[in-house]
């Protein structure tokens, strides 16, 4: 089978034996994938996790069929329109737990669907279970314009959040932060962005801030949490290091929680996807929660969406189809 893989020339399209599914496993028939950052750094070599390096077929995120089950999946069958996440996406076909992935509804297409997993669980997660986001409470989300930051926007005012805040530095995808759920829109780069942020919540801060940032923002991020408020660190596209105000941190009592797929059991990620399901799924029938897709591109042309990702300049998620 075809299948994006990282070899000793960079990313190229190769040919790959077909996987079979073993235990808990099902193969998945791939038709469309959604791009993410992960990728982008895997494409130069980079590890994600213990994914990475060469030899490795590139991919976190599909809508399929399912095609073969193993021994012990449950819950699906074969022919069952699914997406999901989990690596080696990027293939005529991938395998994932059955315990990692959703069903798509019915009126939603492969494309549609595959922009999905990666964001609802990542942001489900951060901002329902470890943000403990409550009806009336206020949210800042750094790093807004991104697929997984309107999502996170989106689920915020779900759950009834009074305020909704989300931060991009690109003036023309602030502008549109607004049509998925931020109330008021923040570009993180400008130093007065905490100004903005205590004034619109009378000065106390917010309660919850889901960080995709990190880096420069970190003590900015302090000053604009409440007391007794919420940071859950989502990404670190800003950087991994940078200076931290532990006083403030201490003297606003702020609850710093870190997060990341890479070092969770699978076990923990069935729960994760069960949450999801359970939580807020009915609103992802309903196309209450969907994200827009910026530009969609054929497998042949995988190589022009990442350089599409790259440039940075898209709004939402980028689709590559099969």
């Amino acid at each position: 089978m075809k299948a994006y893989v990282y070899g000793a020339n960079g990313a190229e399209i190769a040919d790959v034996p077909k996987p079979a599914p073993k235990g808990t496993q099902v193969l998945v028939r791939v038709h469309a994938c959604g791009l993410n950052r992960a990728d982008l750094g895997m494409t130069k070599g980079h590890i994600h996790g213990s994914a990475g390096g060469v030899g490795t077929v590139l991919g976190m995120e599909w809508a399929g069929e399912v095609a073969e089950l193993g021994p012990d999946a449950k819950g699906v069958k074969v022919g069952d329109k699914v997406m999901g996440s989990g690596a080696a996406a990027f293939a005529e076909y991938t395998l994932a737990d059955h315990g990692r992935l959703f069903r798509s509804p019915s009126n939603m297409n492969f494309d549609e669907a595959a922009t999905l997993p990666i964001a609802l669980t990542t942001m489900h997660n951060a901002v329902v279970t470890n943000g403990a986001l409550q009806p009336g409470q206020t949210v800042l989300i750094q790093g807004a314009s991104s697929g997984v930051g309107l999502m996170a926007m989106q689920i915020a005012k779900l759950k009834g959040a009074s305020l909704v805040v989300g931060s991009s530095t690109d003036a023309g995808r602030r502008a549109r932060l607004k049509d998925y759920g931020a109330d008021l829109a923040i570009d993180s780069s400008d130093p007065n962005w905490v100004d903005q942020v205590l004034k619109a919540t009378d000065g106390q801060g917010v309660d919850l801030i889901v960080d995709q940032v990190s880096g420069p923002v970190a003590n900015q991020n302090l000053k604009a949490t409440k007391v007794k408020g919420c940071i859950v660190n989502v990404g670190r596209l800003g950087g991994t290091h940078a200076d931290f105000n532990f006083d403030l941190h201490a003297a606003r009592r702020i609850t710093y929680i870190g997060v990341t797929f890479r070092t969770r059991s699978i076990e923990e990620i069935r729960d994760i996807f069960a949450e999801v399901r359970n939580d807020i799924w009915s609103a992802v029938e309903a196309r209450k929660l969907q994200l827009p897709i910026d530009r969609v591109y054929s497998f042949d042309e995988i190589g022009q969406a990442f350089a599409h990702m790259e440039a940075n300049k898209h709004l939402g998620k980028i689709v590559v189809t099969l």
